[in-house]
């Protein structure tokens, strides 16, 4: 029936569901369990996981290693929570914030038996809800059962966990003209994933030639920089900077990826500057909330250069990652253009950083 959610609804809907606190329910190989995320949970809830079995707290290799937690599942580890644990102590391991006043948080009891896929799973959905990437787990003997009785999502293993690695299709919303600035000849193109995720745009400067590279540039948003002028980075200075050229040379496009803080959200992204505070620099402290250097699909980008007909670009780029990703893609660069603009004071350790551990050319 065609008004029954369709898979990637479900993952929208549990996205959701976690954001808001509420368990879901996973299935796997012959397992099942029920899945919370760290970051929403309530003492209450806490309370009636334990009473249905034998609670573990999922985290990612990243985070286990500032804890000092052994990791016997390759990306992830899984923690047996002791009888003491309480929705205080379950927190304290998702999030960093105290970790220098109260280091100690061990010793940790790390699983070694058992499937792990359903941990794994957990936590590549709440990362995908921008939260902060742990979770617990308790095991389920019918998940379909229990799914129905309590009006919770149920998400299949073998269904879910290619969905959650691939780039959501993209699918053109609006267009209209948007004269900006840098240019008269302004439109904005806006493009919504089929998965309920945030929207993308596209600004197109004048008339670019289809048959020729267009001059492009793949903007992560960065509220802080772009709209409140932060001195921390130098994004605000980099989107100004591509499209006053876009615009000098009379066309080219934009593409505005909705992937703010490297793809970790707004949330972590402040956690992640009060890390910084602390004397981390920006991939520490990405690894010690449990993420990697740079969580964002730069996919994206090469499809709606595709949906709006380019196959061809000059790439307005210090980042040789955007280069790969575009030629692996199928979109041809035929040019890196430098863009190296807006060092200050307060952002030149954070640059020297992005040179140093992640490969920019500055």
């Amino acid at each position: 029936m065609s008004l029954m959610p369709t898979l990637i609804e479900l993952l929208a809907r549990a996205r959701v569901d976690l954001r808001m606190g509420l368990p879901v329910v996973l299935s796997g190989h012959g397992i099942a369990a029920l899945a919370i995320a760290a970051e929403s949970l309530t003492a209450e809830r806490l309370a009636d996981l334990r009473a249905m079995g034998t609670v573990s707290l999922a985290l990612t290799a990243r985070r286990a290693e500032t804890l000092k937690a052994q990791v016997y599942d390759g990306d992830i580890t899984r923690i047996t929570l002791p009888d003491s644990a309480d929705r205080a102590w379950v927190q304290a391991l998702a999030d960093p914030a105290d970790d220098l006043s109260t280091p100690m948080k061990g010793p940790f009891n790390s699983l070694r038996t058992g499937s792990a896929e359903l941990h794994r799973l957990a936590i590549a959905l709440v990362k995908s809800a921008r939260l902060l990437p742990s979770a617990l787990l308790v095991p389920l003997e019918n998940a379909k059962d229990f799914a129905g009785q309590n009006g919770l999502t149920l998400l299949s293993h073998s269904a879910a966990e290619p969905l959650l690695s691939e780039s959501s299709p993209l699918h053109p919303v609006a267009a209209a003209r948007l004269p900006v600035q840098a240019a008269e000849a302004g439109r904005l193109h806006v493009f919504r994933p089929e998965d309920g995720g945030e929207e993308h745009y596209a600004i197109e400067i004048g008339r670019p030639d289809r048959s020729q590279p267009v001059l492009a540039r793949l903007h992560s948003a960065c509220f802080t920089g772009d709209v409140l002028g932060s001195l921390k980075c130098d994004c605000g200075p980099q989107l100004q900077a591509a499209l006053m050229q876009m615009g000098a040379e009379g066309s080219g496009v934009l593409l505005y990826l909705n992937q703010e803080g490297r793809g970790i959200g707004l949330a972590n992204k402040m956690r992640a500057y009060s890390l910084q505070d602390q004397g981390f620099d920006t991939v520490e402290a990405n690894h010690r909330l449990g993420f990697e250097d740079d969580e964002r699909d730069f996919r994206l980008g090469s499809a709606i250069l595709r949906e709006l007909g380019f196959d061809q670009v000059r790439l307005l780029t210090n980042n040789p990652k955007k280069i790969a990703m575009m030629e692996h893609t199928g979109i041809k660069v035929t040019e890196r253009v430098p863009l190296q603009v807006g060092e200050n004071t307060f952002n030149r350790d954070y640059l020297a950083t992005k040179a140093t551990k992640s490969g920019h050319i500055l």
